[in-house]
């Protein structure tokens, strides 16, 4: 937890969007560039599915330094939250992980379609339909539950700047930029990496938190 809490804005941004961006640009011009040199005829599907590969790689690093940094948030700097103030923690854990092991198991999947023959894989839609009755009601869930760690990851961050009981109205801005972290990270991550410093300045013994 100490890498993020204690990490610059622009390492988060680098990790969490600019070599994902990166390996995206790659992907793209390697799918391109296959299908210039096959113009005029039918895309080989096995080929182009070969360039994708790398997408799982991409959401899982961006995914990973995002929920990395919420959870390094959200626990983290719970030892910075005033005594008289009761934090659901357990429910914020419980949140957290659901999403995680969806997107981790839909990142797998999605990474062995890409492997194998993916045109057998879908020559059924009744194969198809039974599984998005599965993964659709799972996927909004664990939408709930990211937007629901966005709410206590800025109301932590808030709570521990303010060292008070606080609403909404409060750390509304805190969770729309935490909601678009790339952008975010560039004004909340300073703030972050101060109250730690302070944190540490105040108690020195306090070594780094846990």
């Amino acid at each position: 937890m100490n890498i993020f809490l204690r990490a610059k804005h622009w390492q988060l941004f680098l990790l969490s969007f600019g070599i994902p961006m990166l390996l995206e640009i790659i992907m793209m011009v390697g799918i391109f560039t296959h299908l210039m040199e096959h113009r005029g005829a039918a895309p080989n599907v096995p080929d182009v599915l070969s360039e994708i590969k790398l997408f799982p790689i991409i959401m899982l690093l961006f995914m990973g330094v995002l929920l990395g940094w919420q959870w390094s948030v959200a626990v983290g700097m719970q030892k910075m939250v005033p005594a008289n103030i009761k934090m659901k923690v357990t429910k914020f854990k419980v949140f957290f992980f659901i999403p995680v092991v969806y997107i981790t198991l839909i990142m797998i999947i999605i990474f062995f379609a890409l492997s194998s023959n993916f045109p057998d894989l879908v020559d059924s839609g009744f194969r198809i339909f039974i599984p998005f009755l599965i993964i659709f009601p799972l996927h909004l869930f664990s939408m709930f539950c990211l937007f629901y760690c966005l709410y206590f990851v800025a109301k932590t961050l808030k709570t521990v700047e303010l060292q008070r009981e606080v609403s909404f109205n409060d750390f509304a801005g805190e969770f729309f930029l935490s909601w678009f972290f790339p952008i975010g990270v560039w004004i909340l991550q300073p703030r972050i990496n101060k109250m730690i410093q302070q944190y540490l300045d105040d108690r020195p013994d306090a070594g780094v938190l846990p």
